[in-house]
């Protein structure tokens, strides 16, 4: 069981760090998604190819439907990743990444009470909720800014980022929907991964940006993508063995690495005031998130 928490806590690490290496690499969006869906890939390949050579090709069989409909989910991640991308631009990663986990937190949440059932009891549903009042709080003291400072949360900005959590809210009751319910983890993790490439190739055309395959930070942030498809990879298996409540309570921690991230690696402005809400918002956020996993 020891081993299976700390398997919960790789996607919060690998996740945490990706938007401070899309960061300092820089780029366009479109540079950023791609670099995401290229290394996550890498990743899903490698996953199938050791499967293979230890002599456990069962792991990577997966059905045609399963095939489509875990291609299907990647692509709409992409919606989300995209998103949030252009949040960091606009709000900078140590604005978005608390915002974005609370839209992400409270939807999964109620994704996972109404469709899946995981807060059967009346208990658990007082718990749970009282849980997400304590995400919200925090979420809005990490949204406190100066005219002084740098990037703001607007209110374009805060709905434009709750729009496109749609893909997120898709992607992470991914383990759970039951029409993967006998698909082998593995198996469904590659044609995701080429559905979050397809959906990144996609947005490149559909953008009219087709010239980025021609610039260097397009393949530099595979590098975010590596440590993205990591994360992605325990995702699975965490959300298998923990349920979709649990195992994204856990990703979700990625918040204090990507938040105090943004301001000490990549230089963001904040006031001494600003800091001091966002710091003590953070420990609500992760408050929060933690007391999620005792609604059973």
């Amino acid at each position: 069981m020891f081993l299976s928490y700390l398997l919960a806590l790789v996607p919060a690490v690998g996740w945490g760090i990706m938007p401070l290496i899309t960061g300092k690499v820089g780029g366009s969006t479109v540079n950023q998604t791609f670099g995401i869906g290229a290394g996550a890939t890498i990743i899903g390949l490698l996953a199938f190819a050791i499967a293979h050579l230890t002599g456990n090709p069962d792991a990577v069989i997966v059905s045609a439907r399963g095939f489509w409909i875990s291609v299907l989910c990647g692509a709409l991640w992409s919606t989300g990743q995209i998103g949030q991308f252009v949040s960091f631009k606009r709000m900078g990663v140590s604005n978005t990444i608390p915002l974005s986990t609370v839209f992400q937190l409270i939807g999964n949440s109620l994704i996972g009470v109404i469709i899946f059932g995981e807060w059967h009891s009346s208990t658990a549903r007082l718990i749970g909720f009282g849980a997400l009042v304590i995400v919200i709080i925090g979420a809005l003291m990490t949204s406190v800014t100066d005219q002084s400072s740098g990037k703001k949360i607007t209110i374009q900005n805060f709905f434009f980022l709750l729009i496109t959590t749609f893909g997120y809210w898709v992607y992470s009751a991914f383990p759970k929907i039951p029409w993967l319910a006998n698909e082998k983890s593995l198996g469904i993790f590659l044609p995701e991964m080429l559905g979050i490439l397809l959906g990144s190739v996609i947005y490149t055309i559909a953008s009219g940006n087709i010239s980025a395959f021609k610039q260097r930070e397009q393949y530099l942030n595979i590098f975010g993508g590596l440590s993205w498809g990591v994360a992605a990879l325990a995702y699975i298996f965490a959300g298998r063995a923990f349920g979709v409540n649990v195992a994204f309570v856990f990703t979700q921690l990625n918040v204090v690495i990507a938040t105090i991230g943004g301001v000490f690696v990549l230089h963001e402005q904040k006031t001494h005031r600003e800091m001091g809400f966002t710091i003590a918002g953070i420990v609500f956020i992760v408050a929060g998130s933690i007391l999620t996993a005792f609604a059973h």
